[in-house]
């Protein structure tokens, strides 16, 4: 296992880990919580029962069904910023597939107290993830389709915050070990 960096030098954070349905966000993301003794929370637990509904049914999510989710997990970020001491960063797991979902996850933050750690998977190694699924209401590859075209990689500007890709097709410890590397 590699060390631990100091995540109080970097002030107050929080680290989204995103990415497609089924790259490892929410297992990558609780054992990276762990191991920088962050908190951890799923985006998918707060979506509202009609989100959850519209996907269960194989139905995409349309921008206006996503706002008030996004709302929801940038009050949690705000929140936690303002109040957590600064070597007890916030790690959540969310899809953020957009440029502007990602703005709206950073609204009325300062530069660089969000970053995001996209999962890069490839879209068998996701598929076959999902397949193999029994308890979750993602499914199928119609709704991996839409996201894999919906995703848009890191800008220059997020990058130069901050944020970086990994390779999600490692198993999840290599995974966390080299964000964590990314971190240090």
């Amino acid at each position: 296992m590699n060390a631990t960096p100091s995540v109080a030098r970097l002030g107050p954070l929080c680290l989204v880990v995103m990415g497609v349905s089924a790259c490892g966000k929410s297992e990558v993301g609780r054992r990276l919580a762990q191991r920088l003794h962050g908190v951890f929370i799923d985006g998918d637990d707060h979506h509202p029962d009609e989100n959850v509904s519209k996907m269960a049914a194989g139905t995409p999510l349309a921008e206006e069904d996503r706002w008030p989710w996004l709302d929801a997990l940038q009050a949690i970020v705000h929140g936690h910023l303002a109040d957590a001491p600064a070597d007890c960063p916030l790690v959540v797991a969310c899809s953020a597939l957009k440029q502007i979902y990602r703005q709206r996850l950073c609204r009325d933050l300062a530069l660089g107290q969000v970053r995001f750690v996209h999962l890069d998977s490839s879209f068998d190694a996701a598929l076959s993830r999902i397949e193999g699924r029994r308890d979750h209401f993602m499914k199928g590859r119609h709704m991996l389709e839409d996201q894999f075209a919906t995703l848009e990689p890191l800008t220059d500007a997020e990058r130069a915050s901050g944020s970086f890709s990994v390779d999600a097709n490692a198993g999840i410890e290599q995974v966390v070990d080299a964000i964590v590397a990314k971190l240090a």
